[in-house]
């Protein structure tokens, strides 16, 4: 194996070391005096002890790691390269015969080598730490239990850019203790004083994405200049801006377990193969075509009413995917020749379809009609072309507010999981699946940005209730979740995602706000009262329904029973309608086709 020449001036420094504890062996062994016979046998396999630990210490590869950066693992490798130089010593020793040679030697020089090899790592990373220190780093708080402010300070080991000056702890018996030579200086919740004390701006939170003791922290250092970081997550290292600690965003806060996929059975349904997504440019849609082309679709078909949500994707699309063929489509799912057409052009194997719409005071009060055209034919007219085409799989979007609705919006989304429902049992040949999930921080028409907004206009925050909670998911662990529940379906089967725990709107709109370095009292949050068709409480199964376990923990199956809805019928009174059918009308047909609907 051939070392670079600052390897082979390391390896000349062991080598001394390692002879100085070939000397030190001999004179321990004679109690600090050697006789002259003894000194020649040293003298004569000295060489020999060279040889053995330049072999061992270079096939245990020693000198790959750098010295600045030494710890257990390479501490390890040292311990296997001196065993492996004093095995070979030894036998070189035993073979040569070499007369009355005391062989506590042999046990005594690995153990000093040890200790001599060991103590000289420790001493140029020490010196290397504190120049970094003295010269570059930033005081930083650490705040975490002692097993997390250890894995923080592992990640931040060599920064030139961090100096941790102490942790906070959120365990009161921790306090006063010490990690790596970094003290507990506190409790989490005096973090604010243990900056100042310590001349700390910025603070590092250790704890788990979605831990009590992040929200806890956050808050804590509300009304003070502590910056609050925290290290990238798992997905976010893979990226090559990800190379340190950053801001910490609202979804470390709400965190969540990372999605398990089925990568191979992800990879086998979408490699070489062209998938068709409506609503492309959404917020769903477009993470939905990312995950897509991630996994390696030869051909992306994206459609999407909005001309520049369109335009944004092919832009973004192009850059990150060259290899991947996209077309991009203005097109309206209402219109079915238009679908037809491009589904003929590209005959996909599989589609989504997350076209809708979806806000729910919009669609109460002026536009009922609008979301029974999109939400219901509209998922009429994918559901159809999927199945005409030949499609292997149909996956909607659903949503929470479908169940037990309220308004109309959620009465148009659960009358068109029925309608997919009814559209299966005429094309076998294609499993047409349903996936509802909740809220999905930062998608467009959510309550983060507007929140943000408010918030940069300096307030107040509209919350319509202080009882009022949602479940929230990121928009990526959506897409994912999707994209396993249209894999793992079977043909008219609804999935309801694993949300977690709901969360209540105000504390979500008070969290934004310590994140933007304000404080309530110059943020005020004003409640609004409820909007037409809003629920306090969103549910994800309907009274009359049950759900079924998935192979992956966070899918299940919704049991639905009921008759599906005669689909010409519907056709047939969502045009007789009209532009602007009669409110109350609209409405009691409605319930007529969703037994579960209820009008607030």
């Amino acid at each position: 194996m051939r070392l670079p020449r600052s390897a082979l001036v390391l390896l000349a420094l062991d080598l001394a070391l390692v002879l100085l504890a070939w000397w030190i062996a001999f004179w321990l062994r004679f109690n600090l005096d050697i006789p002259e016979e003894f000194v020649q046998l040293a003298v004569i396999a000295s060489p020999w002890c060279l040889f053995a630990y330049t072999l061992g210490l270079t096939l245990a590869r020693v000198y790959r790691p750098v010295w600045s950066y030494i710890g257990l693992p390479e501490l390890r490798q040292l311990v296997a390269g001196i065993m492996l130089g004093a095995l070979l010593t030894t036998a070189i020793v035993l073979m040569l015969r070499v007369p009355a040679f005391p062989r506590s030697v042999l046990l005594l020089q690995p153990l000093i080598a040890l200790v001599l090899l060991g103590a000289a790592r420790a001493a140029w990373r020490t010196v290397a730490e504190r120049r970094v220190g003295a010269h570059f780093g930033r005081p930083l708080l650490i705040v975490g239990s002692l097993p997390d402010a250890s894995d923080a300070l592992r990640a931040l080991k060599g920064s030139q850019q961090w100096q941790p000056v102490g942790i906070a702890s959120p365990i009161p018996a921790e306090v006063g203790r010490s990690i790596q030579n970094v003290r507990v200086l506190g409790h989490a919740a005096d973090l604010a004083r243990i900056c100042e004390a310590h001349g700390a701006e910025v603070a590092l939170l250790a704890g788990a994405p979605g831990s009590p003791e992040r929200r806890e922290a956050l808050m804590n250092a509300s009304g003070s200049p502590v910056t609050l970081l925290t290290m990238p997550r798992p997905d976010e290292w893979l990226r090559t801006e990800a190379t340190g600690p950053r801001r910490v965003e609202l979804e470390d806060l709400l965190g969540r377990t990372p999605v398990q996929l089925d990568v191979a059975g992800l990879a086998e349904l979408f490699s070489g193969q062209t998938v068709l997504v409506t609503g492309a440019g959404g917020s769903i849609g477009s993470e939905l075509c990312r995950q897509i082309a991630r996994f390696g679709a030869a051909r992306l078909v994206c459609a999407d009413v909005s001309e520049f949500a369109i335009y944004q994707l092919e832009q973004e699309l192009r850059a990150a995917h060259p290899q991947m063929e996209g077309l991009y489509y203005t097109a309206n799912v209402r219109e079915p020749e238009r679908l037809q057409a491009i589904a003929r052009a590209h005959r996909p194997a599989v589609v989504f379809h997350a076209a809708a719409y979806k806000h729910v005071p919009l669609m109460e009060e002026l536009n009922a009609i609008e979301a029974l055209r999109t939400n219901v034919l509209g998922t009429l007219h994918a559901a159809r072309v999927a199945g005409e085409c030949g499609a292997r799989r149909f996956v909607m979007i659903s949503t929470d507010k479908a169940v037990n609705p309220t308004n109309v919006m959620g009465a148009s989304k659960r009358l068109a999981e029925l309608v997919v429902q009814a559209v299966a049992a005429g094309y076998p040949q294609t499993q047409y699946v349903s996936v509802r999930f909740g809220n999905v921080l930062g998608s467009s028409g959510s309550v983060v940005p507007l929140f943000t907004a408010q918030i940069a206009r300096g307030g107040p925050v509209t919350v319509t209730h202080p009882d009022i909670v949602r479940y929230f998911m990121t928009i990526p662990e959506a897409a994912q979740l999707v994209l396993q529940a249209g894999l793992m379906g079977r043909s008219g089967q609804i999935f309801v995602l694993d949300m977690g725990e709901p969360v209540k709107i105000v504390e979500l709109a008070r969290m934004l706000i310590r994140l933007s370095g304000k404080t309530e009292q110059e943020i005020p949050i004003s409640y609004t009262g409820l909007r037409p068709g809003e629920k306090l409480y969103e549910e994800l199964l309907a009274d009359n329904e049950t759900s079924e376990p998935t192979p992956h923990p966070k899918l299940r199956v919704a049991k639905t029973t009921g008759p599906l809805p005669d689909i010409e019928a519907v056709v047939s009174w969502v045009e007789r309608a009209g532009a602007a059918p009669a409110d109350t009308d609209l409405r009691q047909w409605l319930r007529g086709q969703v037994t579960e609907y209820a009008a607030r």
